[in-house]
């Protein structure tokens, strides 16, 4: 005679004294269970939500490029902003805006000039980096931000005598944050266009 290689067990029908015994240990567990949950004072509460549910805060909105006073000197016309663009630059979570500024003007073409805007402790927006100066002389198009990174072409003039109208220089411009400031890294060497 073979054994089988798993031994009997003892019984193979269920009567009811195993599902008295089961409930009462499935009582017991969720009772216990009560006395664990988490102290109250110590809960991260974000935010309440409908019905009284937590919800996590939603992020900072990214500054206001038009409630910014820029650093450029416009005479009795006042800034206007171009173009902007938002993303976390620096990586800390909250969004940054980089406005392309220029002078409103009847006629012409003024130069621009790129900020980054954030918010300062209080909420007010304020320029914590200058990366196209106006006084530079230079036209901004397709400005972007992404991932991190600040891309723009700069067109620009080889010398004084250009008119204004028709910049002859062309630069592809690449701006990201390294060591506590925005490094250009895309090489500045403007083309003849």
């Amino acid at each position: 005679m073979q054994h089988p290689a798993v031994p009997e067990l003892a019984h193979n029908s269920t009567r009811p004294i195993h599902w008295l015994a089961t409930a009462a240990a499935l009582a017991a567990v969720v009772a216990g269970s009560s006395f664990l949950q988490p102290d109250p004072a110590n809960a991260a509460q974000t935010g309440s939500g409908p019905s009284g549910r937590t919800t996590a805060a939603a992020p900072a909105p990214p500054p206001d490029a038009a409630a910014v006073t820029y650093p450029i000197t416009c005479g009795k016309v006042k800034p206007v902003v171009k173009k902007k663009a938002t993303g976390d630059l620096d990586g800390d979570g909250s969004p940054e805006t980089v406005a392309v500024v220029h002078c409103a003007a009847g006629s012409g073409t003024p130069p621009d000039g790129v900020y980054v805007v954030t918010r300062a402790t209080g909420g007010k927006p304020r320029v914590v980096a200058t990366l196209v100066d106006p006084k530079d002389r230079q036209n901004v198009s397709d400005f972007a931000v992404r991932a991190g990174v600040i891309t723009a072409t700069l067109h620009g003039y080889s010398s004084p005598d250009v008119p204004s109208c028709c910049p002859d220089l062309k630069d592809e411009a690449k701006w990201q944050w390294k060591d506590g400031t925005f490094a250009r890294s895309a090489p500045a060497g403007a083309h003849s266009v």
